[in-house]
């Protein structure tokens, strides 16, 4: 009994230095294989190389391992430039019960994003952009309690976005821009720790629903959403970049959305209509409100801004002097647009010259244009507008 107790305690040890040595769970194993099978190096790319089966999994290139069992996957070379891989994503991904982080280098990968991967319970992190996965968002990633990213942009996704890929509780980035996803955009519950909502380039439609206060990041540009926005924006004070262009919104901006500390303001080609008459100065880099239905009068308190984008739209009234000052004398004012409106008047000599770097627009408003400026080619070449149109114009 003490010779067999003694084997026994040997053969323990020894699966015990089997396990140390990590030697690979043979799910994981297979399903290594499987992905091996179904994705193959693009020309100039030599990811594969690395991946000989007679040795440890858990030593190839991209692979790494907690243990005997893949923790991680980035397939493909990450390096710049590399030409990515090809083939389709094998539904064994799925059969990778410990995987927290799977990624795809762009290439020209295709097929479905598996389904399988709902059975990754530990997946914290997706990325697979600017390939050429298609078919609809799994529903069953939103069962993934513990999905921090989801980047599947630059892809040809389509169908609609999953409500329960809303609802995940630990979601910080969700990308799926320059895809085709239509539909609405799903509701996001106001508890969620959402920094990041990237969907712009779809066929979204519908309204901006509520959004949770948490976010940081919005881009909804180049979809067909309609509606008004002024009841949503106010609670998203943490915004430090807001693209809601090129869609049919419609409606005011709230005065609050100016004093949000943004870097990027872009609400240009949509139909907003009211006055822009923010309640302090506004900072912000970059601002534009061009070719959209905004009037009233200049405000002074834009001067602050970088590169103004205001053309095409109905604003009247004179330039106010502190933007003038702000972009001749030096100032932090360095693009101001303001073609094709309805103002009547700026205070600037005829012999000023702008400063280098600056770029300064007055092309078809109820004036002459005191100073020569390059304009934008869209701009056309009418200095002013018909005087049937300006009723204030006094010449």
């Amino acid at each position: 009994m003490a010779r067999l107790g003694a084997v026994a305690a040997v053969v323990l040890l020894a699966a015990a230095v089997v396990a140390a040595e990590g030697i690979l769970d043979p799910t994981d194993f297979l399903a290594l294989q499987a992905v091996r099978r179904s994705l193959y190096d693009m020309p100039g790319s030599a990811f594969f190389d690395g991946w000989d089966f007679t040795a440890d999994p858990c030593g190839f290139p991209g692979v790494f391992c907690d243990g005997n069992r893949v923790s991680a996957l980035a397939l493909g070379d990450p390096r710049a430039g590399s030409p990515g891989l090809t083939g389709r994503l094998d539904p064994a991904l799925g059969r990778m019960s410990a995987l927290t982080e799977l990624s795809l280098v762009p290439g020209r990968v295709q097929g479905e994003l598996p389904a399988s991967l709902a059975a990754c319970a530990n997946l914290r992190f997706l990325a697979v952009s600017k390939n050429l996965l298609s078919g609809a968002i799994p529903d069953g990633l939103g069962a993934l309690s513990n999905l921090r990213t989801l980047d599947v942009s630059f892809n040809q996704i389509s169908g609609a976005i999953p409500p329960s890929i809303a609802s995940l509780p630990s979601i910080t980035n969700l990308i799926l821009c320059h895809n085709q996803l239509t539909g609405g955009i799903p509701s996001f519950p106001d508890a969620s720790p959402l920094l990041r909502l990237d969907l712009k380039h779809n066929a979204l439609s519908g309204g901006v629903p509520t959004l949770p206060g948490s976010l940081q990041y919005l881009s909804l540009a180049a979809n067909r959403l309609t509606g008004q926005v002024d009841a949503v924006l106010p609670r998203l004070t943490r915004l430090n970049f807001l693209d809601l262009s090129m869609n049919q919104l419609q409606g005011p901006i709230p005065p609050s959305v100016f004093a949000l500390p943004l870097s990027v303001l872009q609400l240009q080609r949509n139909f907003f209509s009211s006055p822009v008459q923010p309640a302090g100065d506004v900072t912000i880099p970059v601002v534009d409100l061009s070719y959209n239905r905004f009037w009233g009068p200049l405000s002074p308190l834009l001067a602050g801004i970088g590169q103004l984008y205001l053309n095409n739209n109905r604003f009247t009234g004179d330039v106010p002097s502190r933007l003038v000052q702000e972009l001749v004398g030096n100032g932090g004012l360095q693009v101001l647009y303001l073609q094709h409106n309805f103002l009547t008047g700026i205070e600037i000599s005829p012999s000023s010259s702008l400063p280098s770097g600056v770029s300064l627009c007055l092309m078809y408003n109820c004036m002459v244009p005191p100073v020569y400026a390059p304009c934008p080619i869209k701009a056309g070449t009418t200095n002013t507008r018909p005087a049937d149109q300006c009723p204030e114009w006094r010449g």
